[in-house]
């Protein structure tokens, strides 16, 4: 939600200066750079500044920035129903509660079913743990200063790079984990919470307030912290799985490893620090609004500055103009050995970014069809999206309402370099909805491959869903094409520049004061 003025702060600059750094950053930092990159003072080298911001942008910046984190350090109570009969889309996978078919309980079975509505189903249960695994990265306060600025937060700002690192943390998640993965602690990181049901409409499930459940979550880090006796009962735990499945130890050093690279500290290779470096080059400075396709390019330019990119396997590749040249995937994907390529040898994973605009001012009912069956797809790693400057991370859909993980929460920093750090923020259990009304047109849709199989097999299922003749739009969200961009005389749009689109200025909205979400896309 863009609450900050971009006037709040003034960055005086070069065009030097706006250029992001070609030093790649490290995935595997050693013990001695972790603690020389983070410490109660964060030991970083202080770099003059030529043009500071002046006093007065100082004071509006600081009081923004507490306004923000008084705004987004709560949230109003709440209950998110779902029902029990139609079925829950998850990333691909699909969890039907009850069944439609399923005959009226006997008195025995209701009186039965009493006594244990607090026993959630075994399904209910599968859900709520494929959920809660998912990678949650929300506001966070108290962080390092951010290059050429005075800001310690990204509250009010931020939430659409963190719904892009959302997405790109699933990604890696399936990539060094598998889709089937899921944190074995997720539901005893809110042992306290219970599901409860509503009796008088027996065909809808209630989940536990949001600001219960995050307070509840909150509240258990702090006794962690405040109690020294907890933190070892929790390593202990760790331990004890680990000794009696030596993979679980690896998983959970993985999901350790995913989570610090998100890190806010400025050598984290995808931590906000270097997002925002990364969106300089396109006219893009903390503070500002940064819209769903800027964002699939920075990723894309994280993930290949990273140091160690390469032993990662894994390649981001941007579509353009709605178009994904198939020919431009594998030439990305295909391992170069010695200067030439090897077809067939050896391939890097890919994610797939698709930035579209389903709409004009609001979502276009017609594509709503489509947006189900791609979130049905195994493939499909979410949707970067949200209502009008309000970015969430869509992940699923019941009905005619979208799932989502909300970046809208502000939490305090955690030092992600610790070798037994917290992880219970970086995690929420309480699923969320939004009608598909609400949806705001522009979007960044993610995919997944791994192999060159994956790939062909991601084509052709994405492909059926966009031309299925059960659809109605006249045109489909985006397409695949055979070959490269610059055979379709697009060289020009593949320069890695995302400012590249339409630009619609203020003076062409017809006079709108507020501004829309319009920019940076091409009209389908």
């Amino acid at each position: 939600m863009n609450s900050v003025s971009p006037s709040a702060v003034q960055y005086i600059q070069s065009q030097e200066d706006l250029t992001p750094s070609d030093s790649k950053r490290r995935l595997h930092p050693g013990a001695s750079e972790r603690e020389n990159n983070w410490n109660g003072q964060y030991n970083l080298p202080e770099k003059p500044q030529p043009n500071e911001p002046d006093e007065v942008d100082k004071i509006k910046a600081k009081f923004m920035t507490a306004w923000n984190n008084v705004k987004y350090g709560w949230v109003v109570k709440g209950r998110t129903n779902f029902s029990k009969t139609s079925p829950i889309f998850l990333l691909g996978r699909c969890y039907q509660f009850e069944s439609e078919a399923d005959s009226p309980p006997s008195p025995e079975s209701v009186h039965e079913a009493r006594d244990n509505q607090n026993a959630p189903s075994p399904v209910v249960e599968l859900f709520r743990k494929d959920f809660g695994s998912r990678i949650w990265l929300t506001y966070r306060r108290e962080f390092p200063p951010l290059e050429g600025s005075i800001w310690t937060t990204d509250c009010g700002w931020g939430c659409m790079l963190r719904s892009g690192q959302m997405l790109l943390a699933q990604g890696l998640l399936v990539h060094l984990l598998s889709r089937n993965w899921t944190w074995p602690d997720v539901l005893l990181s809110v042992e306290s919470e219970a599901e409860t049901r509503s009796p008088s409409r027996s065909n809808i499930t209630n989940w536990s307030a949001f600001s219960e459940v995050l307070g509840s979550q909150l509240d258990r880090s702090r006794s962690l912290h405040a109690q020294g006796s907890a933190v070892p009962q929790a390593r202990a735990r760790t331990l004890r799985r680990a000794n009696a499945d030596p993979r679980m130890d690896k998983e959970e050093m993985e999901h350790r490893k995913i989570i610090s690279w998100f890190g806010d500290y400025p050598k984290a290779p995808f931590g906000v620090h270097q997002l925002v470096e990364y969106g300089k080059s396109s006219g893009k400075k903390a503070g500002d609004w940064y819209g769903p396709s800027i964002v699939a390019h920075i990723i894309k330019k994280a993930v290949e500055q990273a140091d160690d990119s390469e032993s990662l396997g894994i390649a981001v590749y941007v579509a353009q103009d709605c178009t994904v040249y198939k020919g431009d995937v594998v030439n990305l994907c295909e391992i170069q050995l010695k200067g030439r390529k090897v077809p067939g040898l050896d391939w890097k994973s890919v994610i797939i970014l698709v930035p579209v605009r389903l709409g004009g001012e609001s979502l276009n009912p017609v594509y709503m069809q489509c947006v189900k069956e791609i979130l049905k797809l195994e493939c499909c790693l979410g949707i970067i999206g949200g209502k009008p400057k309000h970015s969430l991370y869509f992940i699923g859909f019941q009905d005619d309402f979208l799932l989502y993980l909300d970046p809208h929460y502000c939490q305090p920093v955690v030092d992600v370099t610790k070798y037994n750090f917290l992880l219970e923020s970086f995690h929420c259990i309480s699923p969320r909805k939004l009608s598909f009304s609400k949806m705001d047109p522009s979007c960044t849709i993610g995919f997944y491959a791994k192999t060159r199989e994956d790939f062909e097999n991601l084509c052709e299922n994405v492909s059926k869903v966009l031309c299925s003749s059960s659809l109605r739009e006249k045109y489909p969200i985006f397409t695949f094409a055979e070959g490269c961009a610059q055979d379709y005389g697009l060289d020009e749009l593949c320069t890695h520049k995302p400012d590249t689109t339409v630009q619609i200025s203020k003076s062409e909205r017809l006079g709108k004061s507020k501004q829309n979400s319009t920019d940076e896309f091409v009209f389908l």
